[in-house]
């Protein structure tokens, strides 16, 4: 996939403070991940499952 077609957008997850800034995108079958500073810059691809096993363990340890 073409990732710099790909709709990137900043994670909820992402810091406040401007600093921290992670974007995703639907990499159809992957998730991307990047820094939004660096956005021509490289990215990770973690399979779906592993992106959802992420995301539940950040909700939880907001609880």
């Amino acid at each position: 996939m073409d990732t710099q077609r790909a709709h990137w957008f900043k994670s909820s997850y992402s810091g406040g403070s401007g600093t921290e800034c992670v974007e995703v995108a639907d990499l159809h079958p992957a998730v991307g991940v990047r820094d939004s500073k660096q956005p021509h810059g490289r990215h990770l691809a973690v399979q779906r499952g592993a992106w959802a096993g992420f995301i539940a363990s950040v909700r939880l340890r907001q609880l």
